[in-house]
């Protein structure tokens, strides 16, 4: 479901200005100096939503700087402000937004900017002809490759199983190395260290089941693969 459009957006948004970067103003290897701390690690999230996930990592995570990115300027106008009501203090905030597009990551990052990437309930584009768009997608994960050192992780969640299945196979094709798979994330062990989404809470609560992954970038960029045959499609799902 789009969005309503917020009312009073724009001057809303730049009451937040100290939280929001313009993509126009991120150039390879300067990210970092948009936070208080230049030197900790640098984290991104792609489609943060209304917040909550990295907002809470940062808070367990203070040791890092979390990059949020979402296409949608009014959904992240919510991440901002609940940013804002989280951290007391500006200084103590690690978080930082940006409206801007998973698929030009290598137009705002150098390579190895980024140490660790984040995937949360990701548009599965069910048709096979839109196979292109997926975050999981073989030329998608060249991205990753390049902006991550190799060893460094995409941590993938999703409640959507035909793109879960389709992620496994791409990112095991490419070369990555998938490691503390679940099917059902909220009754395994890794449950204890989860930061649930407010998209993971609504959908938990009706009974569908939260699958995970932690996929290792390989040591080198490999071919971009054809197609991924099995499954062909994720069109089974009834959820996003």
């Amino acid at each position: 479901m789009r969005m309503r459009k917020k009312k009073h957006g724009e001057e809303r948004r730049q009451a937040l200005a100290y939280l929001l970067i313009d993509a126009a103003d991120i150039k390879p290897g300067t990210v970092r100096h948009f936070f208080q701390n230049a030197d900790k690690p640098l984290m991104l999230e792609i489609g943060c939503g209304k917040g909550d996930f990295v907002i809470g990592m940062a808070k367990k995570h203070p040791e890092w700087n979390f990059l949020a990115i979402e296409r949608v300027p009014d959904v992240i106008l919510c991440a901002m402000e609940k940013c804002s009501a989280a951290f007391a203090d500006d200084a103590d905030c690690n978080i930082r937004f940006c409206v801007a597009n998973a698929n030009t990551l290598t137009e705002y990052f150098a390579p190895g900017e980024i140490d660790g990437i984040y995937l949360n309930f990701s548009d599965p584009w069910p048709k096979s002809g839109h196979e292109k768009r997926r975050l999981t997608y073989g030329s998608i994960l060249a991205q990753y490759r390049t902006v991550m050192d190799a060893g460094r992780s995409v941590t993938f969640k999703t409640d959507n199983s035909g793109l879960f299945a389709y992620s496994l196979l791409s990112f095991e094709a490419n070369g990555w190395r998938c490691e503390n798979i679940t099917n059902d994330l909220h009754h395994s062990v890794w449950n204890q260290e989860n930061i649930i989404t407010e998209y993971e809470r609504n959908f938990s609560e009706k009974g569908f089941p939260i699958h995970r992954v932690v996929a290792y970038a390989p040591s080198h960029n490999p071919e971009i693969l054809p197609k991924i045959e099995k499954p062909e499609t994720t069109e089974d799902d009834t959820s996003k």
